[in-house]
């Protein structure tokens, strides 16, 4: 869907990132922008993006320091205004919903009145044991040591 580069030269949030373009900045430090949706769902719509390119989630190995970052901007959006809850999302691949391919996390005020539909036709949970074994199999125990300790 995107024809941005692997380095992210083209890519629209590296170029917002890099001042290349113009964007409505609300936070910037070293490693992380937010900026207002230019499509907003609601007031207050922002997105949390990394400075470095990185596609998706599945390449964010360290990237912790999002999270600081992303309930900064929740807080603010909430104190700036009183909005009934705030949705946090962030989409993977093309099937997921994800439009671009630059990890990003949005920030969307849900105000009252305000309907936010899902459309996932959800099941009762299924083989719960041999999901459970097949992605723990996957998951490296050291390497999740070195994240909480």
């Amino acid at each position: 869907m995107s024809d941005q580069s692997e380095d992210g030269d083209e890519c629209i949030f590296c170029q917002i990132a890099k001042d290349k373009i113009d964007g409505y900045k609300l936070h910037e430090d070293d490693k992380t922008v937010a900026f207002l949706d230019l499509n907003p769902i609601s007031k207050g719509h922002t997105l949390v993006v990394p400075k470095e390119h990185v596609k998706d989630i599945h390449d964010a190995k360290g990237m912790s320091y999002m999270w600081d970052v992303i309930v900064k901007v929740s807080n603010s959006i909430k104190e700036a205004y009183n909005p009934a809850g705030i949705k946090i999302t962030q989409n993977n691949g093309e099937a997921a919903g994800q439009e671009m391919f630059h990890l990003h996390f949005h920030i969307t005020p849900v105000y009252d009145g305000t309907e936010i539909e899902e459309n996932y036709s959800r099941e009762e949970l299924e083989q719960a044991e041999e999901v459970l074994e097949k992605i723990k199999e996957k998951m490296d125990e050291e390497e999740m040591e070195e994240i909480y300790g």
